[in-house]
């Protein structure tokens, strides 16, 4: 509304956006992508290390309450602070040493998944040239998995992530979940017909051993559920931007993402119990035909979601840039980060920088805690501190505003006990 400033807005109003145009399915959908990743493999062996079924519902449903509040609370800072990326919310609404917390957690956090995505991207394209060529006794040049990732990664990867809007990736958003949907269908029908040579034998029921192995979880489900990071940007970028619709966006995309998580994790650790491994699809024969076009699918899946994750790591580069600029040549500097000449540099970096990691760095497995653990910041510690923050410039009741300050504060000490105990015991099994 003209003559307010952005700290004045109230819930319902939009933050300022150019030309905004995600219809609700689509934001759905980019939401539920954003959320579907490389996180799904990992379920089953999460169901394992809960002590069952019943352990690890429970710590997804009490984490589906803060998931879904964080995102609800994320489209509120952004209507009230007029911003339109997440680090941006929490700096106007936190303040400038918050903010660049946030900056710097953010993008060491979206590294490290675009990392572990190529990784699993190679995994999968490494277990096709197998199945393609089982009988070769020396493997051709062109099936080394540094040729095929970085092929796939100039050829695929670069093109659906140079795009100046994430509006874009409504289209890639739909065949990846339809692509995370096969996965889950396929696991399921496993656990029926059987996977080829898995003798079942008769288990006792598996209880936690303690609470620190439920808690233990808890990464695991970060890691999975983590679109935090995009909620800002999904939402600025989207015509209807009223709260109550973004909440019941919000509720829809994660409850369908919970729906196949569930379905994922359930079916999968009841199909080999003690036996199932960290990536549900190690678990199973490497010369099934099913459960190759699964892992392509998969990996169709996980191309999908690298380019929303190179999307929010552009945008705090941009940030970047654009102070950058504004310092050296004054704030009336034409410094518009998203240009063409300033937007592809910065994708190709993004790119190289993360495809070089993926191809020499070791085994990622190990560090999946301390990401979910970072992930933590995102999901319940900023979007607690924005609340906190946020209802101080908002004409809100005295009790209101009480249940929302100590709503955030909960929000906030969760998050950190989480962060506090994922980091400590994957620090720990590092050495």
């Amino acid at each position: 509304m003209e003559g307010q400033t952005p700290g004045s807005r109230g819930l319902l109003e939009k933050p300022a956006a150019a030309s905004p145009s995600l219809s609700s399915l689509g934001a759905v959908f980019i939401l539920l992508k954003s959320a579907l990743g490389a996180g799904l493999l990992n379920f089953p062996w999460a169901f394992y290390q809960a002590g069952g079924v019943g352990p690890a519902f429970l710590v997804e449903l009490v984490s589906l309450v803060f998931l879904i509040s964080g995102l609800v609370i994320l489209g509120y800072a952004a209507s009230v602070s007029g911003q339109d990326t997440y680090q941006g919310v929490v700096g106007g609404l936190c303040g400038p040493a918050i903010g660049m917390l946030c900056e710097a957690c953010f993008i060491v956090n979206l590294l490290m998944i675009s990392v572990a995505f190529l990784r699993v991207i190679g995994d999968q394209l490494e277990k096709l040239c197998d199945f393609l060529l089982p009988s070769a006794a020396l493997q051709p040049w062109y099936t080394d998995q540094r040729f095929t990732l970085t092929l796939l990664s100039l050829l695929v990867i670069l093109p659906l992530s140079a795009p100046r809007e994430i509006g874009f990736q409504k289209y890639t958003s739909i065949l990846g979940t339809l692509a995370a949907c096969y996965l889950a269908l396929v696991i399921i029908a496993q656990y029926y017909l059987g996977p080829q040579g898995l003798v079942r034998e008769p288990r006792p029921a598996r209880s936690p051993s303690s609470w620190t192995s439920v808690f233990s979880v808890f990464p695991t489900i970060c890691f999975g559920f983590q679109c935090h990071e995009a909620a800002v940007s999904i939402y600025c970028s989207m015509r209807n931007q009223s709260l109550s619709h973004w909440a019941l966006v919000s509720v829809l995309s994660l409850l369908a993402c919970c729906l196949i998580y569930s379905l994922t994790g359930v079916y999968g650790f009841l199909t080999f119990q003690t036996d199932v491994s960290a990536d549900i699809l190690m678990s199973y024969p490497g010369n099934d035909g099913v459960i190759i076009v699964a892992r392509v699918l998969f990996a169709v899946s996980i191309v999908t979601v690298y380019p929303i994750v190179l999307f929010l790591g552009r945008s705090v580069m941009q940030g970047f840039w654009r102070r950058s600029c504004c310092q050296v040549c004054g704030p009336r500097a034409l410094a518009d980060p998203s240009r063409l000449g300033v937007r592809m540099p910065m994708t190709i970096l993004w790119v190289t920088v993360t495809l070089a990691m993926a191809l020499f760095l070791p085994d990622l497995s190990e560090i999946i805690g301390i990401i979910g653990g970072v992930s933590s910041f995102f999901i319940f510690i900023f979007p607690g501190l924005c609340l906190i923050c946020a209802i101080s410039a908002e004409p809100i009741g005295p009790r209101v505003k009480c249940c929302l300050e100590v709503w955030g504060v909960v929000s906030v000490l969760v998050g950190t006990f989480i962060f506090g105990q994922s980091t400590v015991a994957a620090t720990l099994e590092l050495f």
